[in-house]
């Protein structure tokens, strides 16, 4: 009889892999949304001479609606699954970048940046709330696969986007490659499923996983989560500061259009640190989700907080040097992007699957809040007349964040899912009758 409930119960085509996979390249769709924002900067700025500080609140915008308004998204996708939230994604990113090619104005800028942010988050939002619920036993590394197709989705399109905005313009950019995004994923959301009861395997995680689901409610009254949300919004901060500020660091530093030499290819350097940062930003979220899969959430974030501590300083340091800089802004995103796997695995392993996609989302919203901070480091740079002071406080907060990691979330974390196990391994009370 277990034998013949167990075939019954089969998951969607392709089983939790597809589902995967499928998340991924949605992710890879949105990804220019964020990541290819800085090469359009400047070409807007030197056409229409809003400001680089007027047009990245745009950014700020879309970071924002992006973030905060998960939760929402993520509520949508538990209560009625995945595919049509992204449906509804695709349709507003395509349309988002298709109204940038067109706008004339801030006002009209800013509202093609929420609209993009809106449609982005409930992408994202849905992807990882997925991975979480259909890999209970690997969250690190499915969480961080998933998010690497935001990271490193950009990639292969950095230089065709660059090359068009030279040779066709930004408008026509955003027009061609906002119907190819978000029509790709219209069409790929349709077979999006969330995992019903049976198709999931016995998970045997090496980390410790909460024997309680907690509500969006219930998680937001813990100390743990507030803890949480601080260190992913200082080391978000940082990292999406390099991800607004890179064209104009490059621009400041006189490095943009400076030619560099690697494997045989010659790029422009910006242009080589945007493809080399893309990579390695969705390398690494796999990589640390698997590495927190088998040491800990916990240490993991020391390790990887430690080291973008070190490569801001480095940065600041030696950034000038062209070759340096490709390399140095290549470490500083590698030890960025994890948070976006390590994070994820970690709300789930703390506060259950039933409403992983909802608690996810809530925590995700500290990447809208780092990104007020982002207009702020362009102010500092103008005020300082450099960036140094910038990457101080950015590497200050990331080391921060490393100290925080295991001497404040570690222990937290720990009397919380052993008050969870205490409380699940209490007999239930017993049930007063009317003859009683």
């Amino acid at each position: 009889m277990l034998a013949q409930q167990a075939t019954v119960v089969k998951g969607p085509p392709g089983g939790r892999w597809l589902q995967l996979v499928v998340g991924i390249i949605c992710m890879a769709m949105v990804a220019n949304l964020q990541y290819g924002w800085t090469l359009f900067v400047s070409p807007m700025d030197a056409k229409h001479g809003w400001g680089l500080t007027g047009i990245q609140v745009a950014f700020s915008i879309f970071i924002v609606t992006e973030t905060w308004l998960v939760p929402i998204e993520g509520w949508c996708v538990d209560r009625f699954g995945p595919c049509i939230v992204t449906v509804v994604g695709g349709i507003l990113c395509g349309i988002s970048w298709m109204m940038n090619s067109v706008v004339d104005s801030l006002a009209m800028l800013y509202v093609a940046a929420a609209i993009g942010g809106i449609g982005a988050g409930a992408v994202y939002g849905t992807c990882v709330g997925n991975a979480l619920k259909w890999f209970p036993d690997r969250r690190g590394l499915a969480a961080g696969l998933t998010a690497a197709g935001f990271g490193a989705g950009s990639a292969i399109t950095i230089i065709p986007i660059a090359n068009m905005i030279a040779s066709s313009g930004y408008e026509q950019t955003f027009m061609f490659f906002g119907l190819i995004q978000g029509g790709s994923v219209f069409l790929l959301a349709f077979l999006l499923r969330a995992p019903k009861a049976g198709q999931l395997p016995q998970a045997m995680p090496k980390v410790g996983m909460s024997r309680r689901d907690y509500s969006p409610v219930e998680m937001a009254k813990t100390p743990v989560f507030w803890v949480m949300y601080f260190m992913f919004t200082v080391v978000a901060a940082g990292g999406l500061m390099a991800t607004a500020q890179i064209g104009p660091i490059a621009k400041d530093y006189g490095l943009a259009n400076t030619p560099i030499s690697l494997i045989g290819i010659t790029l422009p350097a910006l242009t080589f640190a945007l493809t080399i940062d893309r990579i390695l930003n969705g390398v690494t979220r796999p990589f640390f989700g698997w590495v927190s899969d088998h040491i800990g959430r916990e240490n993991t974030m020391f390790i990887a907080f430690a080291m973008e501590a070190v490569g801001i300083l480095a940065l600041a340091k030696w950034g000038h040097n062209p070759m340096a800089f490709v390399f140095l802004t290549g470490m500083v995103f590698f030890a960025w992007g994890e948070i976006f796997s390590l994070f994820p695995a970690t709300c789930g392993d703390t506060f259950g699957s039933k409403y992983a996609a909802s608690n996810a989302g809530l925590l995700y919203t500290a990447k809208g809040t780092a990104a007020l901070l982002v207009p702020i480091s362009s102010v500092i740079a103008d005020a300082t007349g450099s960036w140094d002071m910038v990457f101080v406080l950015a590497s200050a907060v990331n080391a921060l964040a490393a100290v925080m990691a295991l001497l404040v979330l570690k222990p937290m974390r720990s009397r919380l899912m052993e008050a969870n196990s205490a409380e699940t391994a209490m007999p239930p009370r017993p049930a007063v009758t009317l003859a009683e």
